[in-house]
């Protein structure tokens, strides 16, 4: 055990070179995630990152994988956890467009740009936003809407979403805290309740002016 311990100290670790990998990507795109820059960060040898990884392909599998299950899994998550109304329903999806933990907006402007450049990626992300729809449009027929109201409505939500991302569009808390009624009210057909608002307020640590 303590030689095992020795050698993680020594080689990193799987997770530290992923989130090497990871901060790699955000700040200068995948071309950069490379083995000998990555050990140069972690201050490691180059012959340690193959005690976690067969080759620098598996990083990048790894990666993807990553954006995969916070991005897509969080989302989907949030369509299915408990609502009063509709409105509330897409305060809980909104929660992903807050709170970073839960939808990584640069990670998804990163894999988007990447996917550019690899067909493969590009097919990921199609699946991807395939699931996201899927799963909005399924929270909308929940509350009664019909399937083509609900995927109209869906692709509404998600694709102004992604445009805000693809865009880089910048909001202070304040400013996009003062939109999402009118976002939740053309989105949904109907006006998040006080108590809703407050509710998903009190989440974000959130009090209005």
């Amino acid at each position: 055990m303590e030689q095992t311990m020795h050698d993680s100290g020594w080689r990193g670790s799987a997770e530290g070179w992923l989130e090497a990998a990871y901060q790699t990507l955000l700040e200068s795109g995948v071309d950069s995630v490379k083995i000998l820059p990555l050990a140069k960060k972690l201050n490691l040898s180059r012959t340690s990152f193959y005690w976690f990884f067969k080759d620098r392909e598996e990083l990048l599998d790894a990666l993807i994988a990553q954006w995969r299950d916070k991005n897509t899994g969080a989302l989907i998550k949030r369509t299915e956890a408990y609502a009063e109304s509709i409105a509330e329903a897409m305060l809980n999806v909104f929660d992903c467009w807050i709170d970073k933990d839960l939808f990584d907006s640069r990670f998804e402007f990163s894999v988007r740009s990447w996917a550019l450049q690899s067909d493969t990626l590009l097919e990921e992300v199609r699946k991807a936003d395939h699931l996201r729809l899927e799963a909005i449009k399924r929270m909308f027929e929940r509350f009664g809407e019909s399937e083509l109201t609900s995927d109209v409505r869906a692709r509404t939500t998600y694709l102004v979403q992604i445009g805000y991302i693809s865009m880089q569009a910048e909001e202070d808390l304040p400013t996009r805290m003062r939109r999402i009624p009118e976002y939740i009210r053309i989105y949904t057909g109907q006006s998040p309740e006080q108590r809703e608002l407050d509710r998903f307020y009190s989440r974000h640590g959130y009090t209005p002016a």
